[in-house]
């Protein structure tokens, strides 16, 4: 189900800027690269993404640019996105409508989790046990998310059930059915890389849930009403305050 139909267009794109902001608070931005988008047709094939090589810190409601996953003349527009943009987003949106909102980043900790030989994420507290049989890894990287590699990547999300794709020596990836879904995924699973790599780093044996109590938290979080939607909403209340023209 799209959480976000009965949302006006305006709302969408209000929604997605503040989690352009709030990942820079987070400090999970990198330069001018990674993108969010987020589709606004029923089909999933049109989405809003963010304008090429703008910080995320300036990314403004008006400013995300609506391109169309089927339209092969988009890198000829003057308003082109990054190619990687189009190329990674493209893809999954034509191929996966479950996929709602995507995005991406090479936030720290998740990418020091990509680059392990074996990047899953065991479920050793309630924020990783999110992603119980829930992520895939891509053991796969060959290059910039360009032509072949992104059509790759999207083919990983073809089960709705998985929201988190881990790239192998590049970053990480999630989906969600809203903003707020896909953000509140991207913050915890962050969250969760930082308390594995942490873990890790004692050199003691991590206490790692039995898969049956793994499944049921990660069923509980899915299940947990209105959680998601309560974070971007404080998010937006705070920007509100602070950065309000992120709704511009």
């Amino acid at each position: 189900m799209n959480q976000h139909a009965n949302l006006t267009h305006q709302a969408l794109r209000c929604d997605l800027a503040a989690a352009f902001r709030w990942t820079v608070r987070l400090n999970m931005h990198e330069a001018v690269a990674n993108h969010f988008s987020l589709a606004v047709n029923p089909e999933g094939s049109r989405f809003l993404i963010n304008p090429n090589g703008r910080h995320f810190s300036r990314i403004t409601a008006s400013s995300l640019v609506e391109i169309d996953a089927n339209d092969p003349d988009t890198m000829s527009r003057p308003d082109a996105p990054d190619p990687t943009a189009w190329g990674l987003h493209g893809a999954i949106h034509r191929a996966c409508p479950h996929a709602v909102c995507v995005m991406h980043v090479h936030s720290v900790h998740a990418t020091v989790l990509a680059a392990l030989a074996d990047s899953h994420l065991p479920a050793i507290d309630q924020n990783s046990a999110m992603f119980h049989n829930r992520h895939v890894v891509d053991d796969h990287y060959g290059g910039m998310a360009l032509g072949e590699e992104a059509e790759r990547c999207a083919t990983l999300l073809a089960d709705p059930k998985t929201h988190t794709l881990v790239m192998g020596n590049h970053g990480v990836l999630v989906i969600g059915r809203s903003v707020a879904e896909a953000f509140n995924r991207l913050y915890y699973f962050e969250r969760a890389a930082e308390t594995y790599i942490r873990a890790l780093s004692t050199g003691r044996p991590l206490r790692v849930m039995p898969g049956a109590v793994a499944e049921k938290t990660a069923r509980e979080w899915e299940d947990y009403p209105g959680f998601a939607e309560a974070h971007l909403a404080e998010i937006r209340a705070i920007l509100d305050r602070e950065e309000a023209d992120y709704s511009a």
